[in-house]
């Protein structure tokens, strides 16, 4: 693969899709693969609590072409905030959740560096989630549901893991694919100048919460791939290995991948 400019490549004005009340909805195109492909444009999405969608908001997201929403939020999140506004749009909603309870109903470790936490956290959920995020990779594999967006609620964690899996996947090189989930430092930071204005309890969450479960450190995501690399090979035998068959990987480069 020829050399390119990583940050060319995150910069790009089809990146960030601009939204009112959510802060992280990004364009998952554009990326370069080992073998000389590029991940198509408008296909595929990743975002951060869609529940938050303004009118005006969810207009802009059908617009883009979105078929499907992939839910990755636990059951008591969903309850507690709902989702993206099934019933007023002719959009398909699947709800994948890839934990059970979020770090803030569990017991979680101290950690000196955030990084660190990160790592420990996103290898528990590798250990204890990969059929689910197996699932998710399966059911976006199938051409009908694109163009799709897939989120959790800070578009960070559970959405971070499964664009790296996607994006792995198909052939996009670790340094791109820990870039592209660094770039939710900068959106996080305009998540919390939205909720002091427009969503106080929201900024209270945030306040209160220990600052490294609001971390997005791209160090911590080059560690786990590199994990992956160190255990499988590259993260597309990963991926093979916690359950998606060869046919849907097939499919996934069809679908999401362009000469």
């Amino acid at each position: 693969m020829a050399a390119v400019n990583v940050g060319e490549l995150l910069n790009d004005d089809r990146r960030i899709v601009p939204l009112f009340a959510v802060h992280n909805f990004r364009d998952l195109g554009g990326y370069p693969t080992v073998d000389g492909r590029r991940t198509r444009w408008r296909t595929l999405f990743r975002a951060d609590g869609l529940y938050r969608l303004t009118p005006d908001d969810a207009r802009a997201v059908v617009n883009l072409g979105v078929r499907t929403v992939v839910d990755l939020r636990t059951n008591n999140e969903i309850r507690e905030r709902g989702t993206f506004p099934v019933d007023d749009y002719d959009v398909a909603y699947h709800h994948v959740p890839i934990i059970d309870a979020t770090w803030g109903e569990t017991q979680t470790p101290e950690f000196d560096d955030a990084a660190d936490f990160l790592v420990w956290a996103y290898r528990e959920m590798l250990k204890e989630a990969s059929p689910r995020f197996a699932d998710a990779i399966t059911l976006l594999s199938q051409r009908s549901v694109l163009p799709a967006v897939f989120h959790c609620a800070a578009g960070k964690d559970r959405t971070g893991i499964l664009a790296a899996l996607v994006l792995g996947a198909l052939g996009v090189d670790a340094a791109t694919i820990a870039a592209d989930y660094g770039l939710t430092q900068d959106a996080m930071q305009r998540l919390l100048v939205w909720a002091r204005d427009h969503h106080p309890e929201l900024a209270r969450l945030y306040a209160t919460m220990p600052a490294r479960f609001a971390a997005a450190d791209p160090r911590a995501m080059a560690v786990i791939l590199d994990d992956i690399s160190r255990s499988h090979g590259n993260v597309r035998s990963f991926v093979r290995d916690i359950g998606v068959s060869e046919s849907a990987i097939r499919a996934l480069d069809e679908a999401l991948t362009t000469r």
